[in-house]
């Protein structure tokens, strides 16, 4: 039975939905069909203006829906191979046009988690937001010591919201499981469950700082990504104070053309960043949409919003690489292998059919750029594949897949000529030299060395230990096979006076039934 508070939310969305004039929508989901008629008590339904456009119609019912549904509308904004422009243009302003809250409510926050009034903490603080996305807004201010920095504040009672909602995901993934087979191979619920660690995670600007500080450690002094200095000193759960950055907004090409921007190496920078944290560090940004990515020109990327980054473990991380470079090479056959080995692929699936499926999917987008390639196409015969061999989805990666159909939409815009594929073959064919090949064996053998060369001293005495383990239990198994012999004999002995016994006992009563 569907919990009250999660019916509740469900009428909101049809309400919501319907006063925004997304009537179409309502009457076609059976989901929302038994509740529909609810919209004729709204006075706007009666009252409402000519409609607005679609694609403003479904901006504005995302906004309204919360958190949840903007991150949606964000992802789907960088897909503009896949929606019609009107709504992908609408669905951009998502990114960082989310209508703000109040100036007196953001002042508020920051002076209880900073414990000290606004003019306190800052020589100057602009009242107007710079940006306001679906968590949080970035206000422009300046320290006493003179450097300019932005200062983010999460949104009030934002979770709450955010708890209904992933509330309302559980509960729609169970029904889902409960009744559609394909939900039980997608793993619905436990896709959920890392959606909620995921938006949970953003919630806390202090773990967000952390991010940062650790991605800007990793790419010091590199000429492909910048990342902004943090204040700790003024960073709170939600408040972050950071260095203020300059650029100009990966998705104004007009203006990055105006400049001479170098599009086909922005491009390459942006798969080799992807590559690098994902392989070299194991640690990547998993929010890179173009409202979180700047260009410092000539050809430098500045990255912001750190709430959302991810890590593989090492297992996944190598078998991962090692299917990408197999996609690469057209070892369809291997990629099959991989699929089946890890169980991602139930165990007696022909090898030979699913690397025909494979192929038939990977081969038309081969040696072409993105701009010829049909990402949605290409999403429907994977689905097909899929669910044809029963493919279950592994939640751990949905964070880099998401972070890849980032970084192909983003190469996709920038530089739709981009060979996606023969840019990140030689990055991966180097990873797996440097850390498969033989001079990497010899470098984790020296590496270790000191902690092996350490333990020489009692490897005497580990060995005696090892020697009189093994002679002690040898003795315990002869004691015991010793111990187990005598109850054999004991216990033949005793099954040849039983059978004694009962003879004699037997000779007995015969004689006195004879005797009557």
């Amino acid at each position: 039975m569907i919990h009250p508070k999660i019916l509740m939310r469900l009428i909101h969305i049809n309400w919501v939905m319907m006063y925004h004039g997304l009537d179409e929508i309502v009457l076609k989901t059976h989901l929302f069909r038994p509740i529909r008629y609810l919209a004729v008590f709204s006075p706007n339904y009666w009252l409402r203006k000519p409609s607005e456009p679609r694609g403003v119609r479904i901006r504005k019912t995302l906004e309204d829906l919360g958190p949840i549904y903007i991150k949606f509308g964000q992802a789907l904004s960088t897909r503009k191979d896949i929606l019609p422009d009107d709504i992908a243009d609408e669905l951009v302003k998502l990114q960082d046009k989310v209508p703000p809250f109040s100036n007196d409510q953001a002042r508020q926050v920051i002076e209880q988690q900073l414990g000290q009034t606004v003019s306190e903490a800052f020589a100057e603080f602009e009242p107007s937001p710079l940006a306001s996305a679906s968590v949080a807004q970035v206000h422009t201010a300046t320290l006493h010591s003179g450097e300019k920095v932005v200062v983010k504040v999460l949104r009030p009672n934002i979770e709450n919201r955010i708890h209904s909602d992933v509330g309302l995901l559980y509960e729609l993934a169970r029904l889902a499981e409960k009744f559609w087979e394909d939900a039980r191979r997608l793993r619905a619920l436990e896709v959920v469950a890392e959606f909620e660690k995921t938006i949970l995670d953003e919630l806390d600007l202090v773990r967000e700082a952390a991010n940062a500080t650790k991605l800007r450690s990793n790419f010091e002094n590199s000429d492909a990504l910048y990342v902004p200095e943090i204040h700790w000193q003024f960073t709170r759960k939600k408040v972050l104070v950071m260095e203020r950055i300059y650029g100009i907004p990966v998705g104004e090409i007009e203006q990055l053309k105006q400049q001479n921007a170098n599009f086909k190496l922005l491009a390459e920078r942006g798969v080799e960043i992807f590559f690098t944290q994902v392989f070299r560090d194991n640690f990547f940004h998993a929010d890179m949409h173009p409202g979180n990515i700047f260009v410092d020109l000539p050809d430098k990327y500045i990255a912001v919003d750190f709430g959302i980054v991810g890590t593989l473990s090492l297992s996944d991380q190598r078998y991962l690489a090692e299917n990408f470079l197999a996609f690469f090479n057209r070892d369809y056959r291997r990629v099959a292998e991989m699929h089946i080995e890890s169980g991602w692929v139930p165990s007696g699936t022909r090898i030979e059919d699913f690397e025909s499926a494979i192929r038939s999917v990977c081969e038309p987008i081969f040696d072409k750029p993105l701009k010829d390639i049909s990402f949605g196409l290409l999403l429907l015969r994977l689905f097909q594949t899929a669910r044809r061999f029963d493919m279950v989805v592994q939640p751990q990666l949905i964070l880099l897949q998401k972070t890849l159909l980032n970084i192909e939409g983003l190469g996709r815009q920038l530089y739709p000529d981009l060979d996606l594929w023969q840019t990140a073959k030689p990055f991966l064919e180097n990873w797996f030299h440097e850390r498969l090949g033989p001079k990497a064996k010899i470098k984790q053998m020296v590496k270790q060395f000191p902690e092996i060369a350490e333990k020489f001293p009692e490897v005497p005495t580990l060995i005696f230990q090892a020697l009189d383990s093994v002679t002690h239990t040898k003795q315990q198994l002869e004691n015991q096979n010793k111990a187990i012999s005598q109850l054999r004999q004991q216990m033949e002995k005793n099954h040849d006076g039983t059978i004694w016994a009962i003879l004699i006992s037997a000779a007995m009563v015969s004689a006195a039934v004879l005797f009557q």
